[in-house]
C-alpha cells in the first residue's frame, strides 16, 4: 500500500513494505521494547489500553482493520495485535516525541516539501485528529468512522490520505503516522506488542532474528525454518 492509496490489497501492502519495515528498523519509534511478562501475548479482547481512550481505541481497531484487513491469505492487523503496538508506542517515548526535535518556530501550514511542521507530539496528533476525523465522517458519511461499512471506511481513509478531510494543518501528519505505525506494528518484533505469534513474519517468509541464514539469500525456494524473535522464541 502506498501512503496515498488505502484501498490497495494486502499483497501490494506487504510487497511494498516488507523490506523497509521488517529489515530496516523502526525509524519513527523510540525503540523501547515492552519487557513486561507476557506483554506481547495479550489478546485484543483482554487488553486494556494504556494511552487511548475507549473511543480512540474503537477508532484504531476499525482503522487498522481496513489498512490491513483480515480477508485474504494472510493475517490482518487485528490478528497480529497492531492496535496494542500503537497504543503502547503512544504511551511511551515515541508518543511524547522524546527523540524528536520539537523546538519552534513551527509553520503547520507550510508546504509539505518542508517536512513536518506540527508543534504536536505523535500522541497529541492522535488525540486531536481522531475526534476531528470522526466529526468529518459524521458530516460527510452520516456516521462515525467505526460505524461505517467497509466501503465507506475505505473512502474515508482515501480522503484522509488525500488531505481532503479539513483537518487542521498541525494534524496533517495523522494519516502518515497511522499508516506508518500500522506497518510497524505488523512487522515489528513481538516484544513491541504487535506481530502476535510472528504471524506476519511467517506470512512473508522472514526468518526473524536467526543468527545466520546467509546461505539461503538469493535462492529461489522458501526458507525451510520458521522465524525466531529477539527473545529466542520460535514460531
Amino acid at each position: 500500500m502506498s501512503s496515498k492509496t488505502p484501498q490497495t490489497t494486502r499483497r501490494v501492502f506487504l510487497g511494498g513494505t516488507a523490506g523497509a519495515a521488517a529489515l530496516a528498523g523502526f525509524s519513527s519509534l523510540a525503540q523501547s521494547p515492552d519487557t513486561r511478562p507476557d506483554a506481547q501475548a495479550v489478546p485484543l479482547d483482554d487488553y486494556s489500553p494504556e494511552f487511548l481512550s475507549a473511543a480512540e481505541w474503537t477508532f484504531l481497531m476499525a482503522a487498522t482493520a481496513r489498512i490491513i484487513p483480515s480477508e485474504g491469505d494472510g493475517p490482518g492487523a487485528l490478528e497480529t495485535g497492531v492496535p496494542i503496538f500503537i497504543d503502547r508506542q503512544l504511551a511511551g517515548e515515541f508518543g511524547t516525541a522524546a527523540d524528536l526535535y520539537m523546538e519552534g518556530p513551527f509553520v503547520p501550514d507550510a508546504a509539505p516539501q518542508l517536512g513536518i511542521q506540527s508543534p504536536l507530539t505523535p500522541a497529541e496528533i492522535y488525540r486531536q485528529a481522531i475526534p476531528a476525523f470522526d466529526e468529518w465522517c459524521q458530516r460527510n458519511a452520516g456516521a462515525a468512522f467505526h460505524d461505517l461499512d467497509a466501503d465507506a471506511q475505505d473512502s474515508a481513509l482515501q480522503a484522509l490520505a488525500d488531505g481532503d478531510t479539513d483537518l487542521a494543518p498541525e494534524l496533517r501528519e495523522f494519516w502518515s503516522l497511522l499508516l506508518q505505525n500500522t506497518r510497524e506494528g505488523y512487522f515489528a518484533d513481538p516484544m513491541y506488542g504487535g506481530n502476535a505469534g510472528m504471524q506476519s513474519w511467517i506470512y512473508i517468509g522472514y526468518p526473524g532474528a536467526r543468527a545466520n541464514y546467509l546461505e539461503w539469500i538469493g535462492r529461489d525456494e522458501p526458507y525451510p525454518l520458521g522465524p525466531v524473535n529477539i527473545a529466542g522464541e520460535r514460531a
